[in-house]
């Protein structure tokens, strides 16, 4: 073999050497690129320590709180159905008339004394001047009759004066006549018998008539006094109209009987407004609460017991009083129609007893956030 012929068969065998090694190249790769590469196990739940702290924590937390709540209610009793309740007072005139001045409006905050409401008083003016007439012509008709008194006693006087005089008369004239009669009968005459007989019946007569004259004053007398009676009477009367006129011309200015706030006013300058009609109200400073606690729960509240309250309208703000009284009966024992029992369908509810308490004092003076009739608070009663 010659060189050219060796080197030629090398050169033959040897890209079949490198078609083979890139074969065996191509499909390493392939195998390589087809085989997927194998995902390490996640650990099991109770292994991972980051959700393990954190339901540790919610679950101590839980614990803690229902510890707290527990220890807090033995020592509470508690309810959401409790409000604010107060003295709201309406104003109505007591006379009518013409609304002449209004120095209020919605909300404005009065003091006890205040000129709120003035009406026209012209009318009432005028009966004030005429019941003075009458009060003043009263007035003189019982001097009038006070002085026919003293007339009346000396005609009192006079008639028995005269009624002495007519029977020391006829005293006189019935000794003569038993003077007379003693005599014997030689030793008168008959003219003497008929003049002392005369006397007597004449003297006896004269004391009637002085007695008669008596019982006349005398019926004058008292005639004197009932007359003085009766114009006191009318006197009364006189100064109970002047004081009532008086009272209507006071009633035409409307002060405030309270200290509070006005509300639902429906009163204007100009309106003509009935007696007993509303005009506004005025609510009143002095508040308490009324909780309707469940009947399972009174057996530790007593009066005089401490509270704390919240206000719904006030979130943050704390209010603190104490248990005035329990009200003895539920409240659907003081309905229009309290519920009737004795039936068929009974279903046993647990029924609300109302529990009033008063606030410590000064609890309603921020002017910024008061307290009014119908909040909704939320009491916590101390028991233990």
């Amino acid at each position: 073999m010659t060189p050219e012929t060796a080197r030629e068969a090398r050169e033959k065998d040897q890209p079949e050497s490198n078609s083979s090694d890139n074969n065996n190249q191509e499909n390493g790769k392939q195998q390589h690129e087809t085989k997927e590469p194998t995902k390490p196990e996640k650990p099991p739940f109770y292994r991972r320590p980051v959700p393990m702290i954190i339901l540790s924590v919610i679950v101590i937390g839980g614990g803690i709180t229902c510890l707290a709540y527990w220890l807090y209610s033995r020592h509470y009793e508690t309810t959401d159905d409790a409000f604010i309740d107060g003295h709201i007072v309406a104003v109505s005139p007591k006379v009518s008339g013409i609304v002449k001045k209004v120095y209020i409006d919605d909300n404005y905050r009065v003091t006890n004394g205040e000129l709120l409401v003035e009406l026209d008083d012209r009318d009432y003016q005028a009966a004030l001047v005429q019941a003075q007439g009458n009060y003043a012509s009263a007035q003189g008709k019982v001097q009038e009759a006070q002085a026919q008194i003293p007339v009346a006693q000396a005609n009192v006087g006079e008639a028995q004066a005269e009624l002495l005089v007519a029977q020391a008369n006829a005293q006189n004239a019935q000794d003569d006549l038993n003077r007379y009669l003693a005599l014997d009968v030689r030793a008168r005459s008959k003219q003497q018998m008929d003049n002392a007989t005369a006397s007597e019946r004449t003297t006896a007569a004269q004391v009637e008539d002085a007695k008669a004259k008596l019982a006349a004053a005398k019926a004058q007398l008292a005639d004197a006094r009932v007359s003085v009676d009766a114009a006191q009477g009318d006197l009364k009367a006189a100064e109970g109209s002047l004081q009532q006129a008086r009272n209507n011309v006071d009633y035409c200015k409307i002060h405030a009987e309270c200290d509070g706030v006005i509300t639902r006013k429906n009163v204007e300058p100009g309106m003509y407004i009935q007696v007993d009609e509303p005009m506004f109200s005025i609510v009143e400073y002095d508040v308490w609460v009324i909780a309707n606690y469940k009947e399972t729960q009174l057996g530790f509240i007593v009066p005089g017991q401490p509270v704390e309250l919240t206000v719904d309208a006030y979130p943050g703000r704390k209010i603190t009083g104490k248990v005035e009284s329990v009200q003895n009966g539920t409240g659907s024992r003081f309905t229009l129609l309290p519920p009737e029992n004795a039936t068929g369908n009974y279903v046993k509810i647990v029924q609300r007893v109302p529990v009033k308490i008063v606030l410590d004092p000064h609890q309603n003076d921020d002017a910024q956030h008061l307290l009014s009739p119908g909040m909704s608070v939320d009491p916590s009663v101390k028991v233990r």
